[in-house]
């Protein structure tokens, strides 16, 4: 298969303007899921935690694999790397974590958009990195590949985790189309690390001052 860098390009620039919608939104509301989730007693209209972690996860596993197992590529350590890094993040998100969460039911509206974004990211990630990316060998050695107790500094330290993650698979693969995953990634739960923050500030009263949100010592 060639690499439908249209598609590529197209999709990459929806995510990033989709992002900073979804930045603009979450300064006006939160997103219902979670902890600020208000169940009004009707299960039609909600799936339970684990089921709901397990359905929204599995397409940015399942999709780069089916990919992968489909299409025929000459071996690249960049690539290869690169790429089984990303479904091994997602493996872990879709059957162990899932299995492990407590949270709360998902109204079914969060589930199905969460499906639909993680399917179009699953090939997105999946298809560039086989079909479109090229590493040499200098790869290996490129400052980019250095990244690298944090709730004492912050309160959304998970989210901080996952940012600089998604951040650091950026600046490894250098593309568009990593970017605009990883930005989407900050604008989504970046938000989120804030109204935890701000709960946490109004439920103790002895909250440390010098903890911030979700960037250490700034923000």
């Amino acid at each position: 298969m060639e690499c439908k860098e249209n598609v590529i390009h197209y999709l990459s620039w929806g995510f990033i303007v989709g992002a900073v919608a979804y930045l603009l939104q979450q300064t006006r509301t939160q997103t219902p899921y979670g902890r600020y989730v208000t169940l009004d007693g009707t299960p039609g209209r909600t799936c339970p935690a684990k089921l709901a972690w397990f359905l929204q996860e599995l397409p940015s596993f399942l999709v780069p694999m089916l990919l992968l197992l489909s299409t025929d590529t000459q071996p690249s350590l960049g690539k290869d790397l690169l790429l089984w890094t990303f479904c091994l993040h997602y493996f872990q998100r879709t059957f162990i974590y899932s299995l492990l969460t407590k949270g709360r039911p998902s109204p079914l509206y969060i589930v199905f958009s969460a499906v639909v974004f993680c399917s179009v990211n699953g090939f997105l990630q999946g298809h560039y990195m086989l079909h479109c990316a090229t590493y040499d060998d200098a790869w290996q050695t490129d400052i980019r590949l250095g990244t690298g107790g944090m709730f004492e500094y912050v309160s959304g330290a998970n989210f901080f985790g996952e940012i600089l993650e998604w951040c650091g698979y950026a600046l490894a693969t250098w593309s568009l189309t990593t970017f605009s995953f990883a930005l989407f990634t900050m604008c989504s739960i970046g938000p989120r690390a804030y109204h935890h923050h701000r709960y946490y500030q109004e439920k103790f009263e002895d909250y440390p001052r010098s903890r911030k949100a979700v960037i250490p010592f700034i923000l």
